[in-house]
């Protein structure tokens, strides 16, 4: 579960692609030869600007499906605030699905790689394959009977700012595991409830930051989606300061 930094709603496009990012699994509805929808479970990871990608077996039905005609839909559940499941937020999104092949795939398979670390048993088969949904039109719905549709211009993430963290990642993740291995921990442990040591940066873009440990995956949603790298630095200083905080709160040194 993903967590955020305040309690504040935020606009119904940031909301959706926070919960699309957060989701490590969703329902995809393809359109089979006969024309009867079919839906089935995926495991999704996000690209920077909020492209989807499934990697799916070519054995899969959903997989032939998408080969004849690419159109299709995926919902992202939240969780429920309580026993009424009508309250989880959700998200559903429209799209054409394509597969993606030579530098296209290499480049965007580890960001999949890295969201679903246990996949490795597999992820090297030859009849699995990587495939994107850029998603045109988003419907979401934050409870009971509070719809929004999205379009998908305004659902994805403004492109200088996807651009200029895309240029800067891969410096910010080794500065952050490099340097502050020790904020890394704190706000794992204390702002995202999650035990054990290990726990590294795995990949950051505007709406937030990912953590790994093994086939564990932490995501921290920084406060308002940020612009570059010093956006980046930003949020992760309040993320510490509030996650020490809690620490003192509770006797930690």
């Amino acid at each position: 579960m993903a967590r955020a930094l305040d309690t504040q709603l935020p606009p119904p496009e940031v909301a959706a692609r926070r919960l699309i990012r957060a989701a490590k699994e969703a329902t995809l509805a393809t359109v089979s030869a006969s024309g009867q929808p079919f839906a089935s479970l995926v495991t999704p990871a996000t690209a920077p600007d909020l492209t989807v990608l499934l990697f799916l077996s070519q054995l899969s039905g959903h997989t032939r499906h998408l080969m004849a005609d690419g159109r299709c839909s995926l919902l992202f559940l939240g969780p429920a605030a309580g026993p009424n499941p009508q309250t989880r937020p959700r998200v559903t999104i429209t799209g054409v699905a394509e597969r993606l092949e030579g530098e296209a795939a290499a480049a965007l398979k580890p960001r999949w790689r890295a969201r679903h670390p246990y996949a490795g048993l597999y992820a090297d088969l030859p009849d699995f394959a990587l495939w994107r949904v850029v998603p045109q039109e988003a419907l979401y719905v934050g409870g009971f009977a509070m719809a929004r549709r999205v379009p998908g211009s305004a659902l994805r993430p403004d492109p200088a700012a996807v651009a200029a963290l895309a240029a800067a990642e891969a410096e910010i993740l080794d500065h952050v595991n490099t340097e502050h291995a020790d904020a890394v921990a704190v706000i794992v442990r204390r702002l995202l409830g999650r035990a054990g040591r290990g726990w590294r940066m795995a990949g950051v873009d505007v709406d937030g930051c990912t953590f790994a440990h093994g086939n564990r995956i932490a995501r921290l949603v920084f406060q308002t989606p940020v612009q570059d790298a010093d956006g980046v630095r930003k949020a992760l200083i309040l993320a510490a300061r509030a996650a020490r905080g809690a620490a003192q709160n509770l006797g930690e040194s």
